[in-house]
């Protein structure tokens, strides 16, 4: 039987911290409880907050042994907190998903299920309705994912989806370098180029309620365009080692 890490990358998340962690408990217990997986770690990765989440989230790993975290001495971005957490994780599959619960949690159910079923190395939710975004964020995220299609020729629906359930064992072929948002698209085309299957699956969303979002910042887009044109040669070089399902 398998064993997931959960893990939330977070920067100033002090406002939606216990009840994120409170969330992943939930379905973690659950999915032991229906015989789904043998047991679950929440890894917490704290980007240099400047509020209270580190210390929150110290004193929440104090009390349950299966809530972890990771501090950087140093903000770094999504990119490195993303990294950290395929790095620290120390179960079988791995959740990726933001502190602000964009999707409600029992989701991983859903999504576990569809990896067994489908033999699948990565799936990925992607978002019913963003309306509640604003219209610039929805422009911005048409436009990338155009921009993902015609140089990758990767055909998923929402490439930055804050919601995707990997293998670790995938973690011996793929090494991500990205630092900023670029990096869900490089985890998904390195995936692809080596052979791995990733799925797709529709859930509801629900944007963020509390705080300001990084994700649509001019230095957030300059940073992902900088990216994606270095690493776009490494990434269409690899070979394929893995036999595809």
């Amino acid at each position: 039987m398998e064993t997931i890490t959960i893990f939330y990358p977070m920067y100033n998340e002090e406002t939606y911290l216990e009840r994120v962690v409170e969330a992943g408990r939930e379905v973690g217990d659950l999915m032991v409880a229906e015989g789904e997986i043998s047991d679950y770690e929440i890894l917490l990765i704290d980007d240099a907050s400047t509020d209270s989440t580190g210390k929150m989230a110290d004193e929440l790993s104090a009390k349950d042994r299966r809530v972890k975290v990771v501090h950087h001495q140093a903000n770094r971005g999504l990119g490195a907190s993303m990294k950290s957490g395929f790095t620290h994780a120390g179960m079988d599959v791995i959740l990726y998903s933001d502190a602000d619960l964009p999707f409600e949690m029992t989701t991983l159910r859903k999504a576990y299920r569809l990896m067994r079923y489908y033999e699948a190395d990565i799936v990925s939710a992607f978002r019913f309705d963003r309306t509640g975004e604003g219209l610039r964020r929805l422009i911005y995220s048409a436009v990338y994912n155009v921009l993902i299609k015609t140089f990758f020729c990767l055909w998923i629906k929402d490439v930055n989806s804050p919601f995707k359930l990997v293998r670790r064992d995938i973690f011996k072929n793929i090494t991500l370098k990205s630092e900023g948002s670029f990096i869900d698209a490089e985890l998904l085309i390195k995936a692809r180029q080596y052979g791995f299957k990733t799925i797709q699956f529709g859930a509801d969303y629900f944007p963020r309620s509390h705080g300001v979002s990084r994700a649509s910042g001019w230095g957030v887009i300059v940073k992902i365009l900088k990216e994606m044109f270095r690493l776009r040669r490494e990434i269409k070089a690899i070979v394929p080692t893995v036999t595809k399902r």
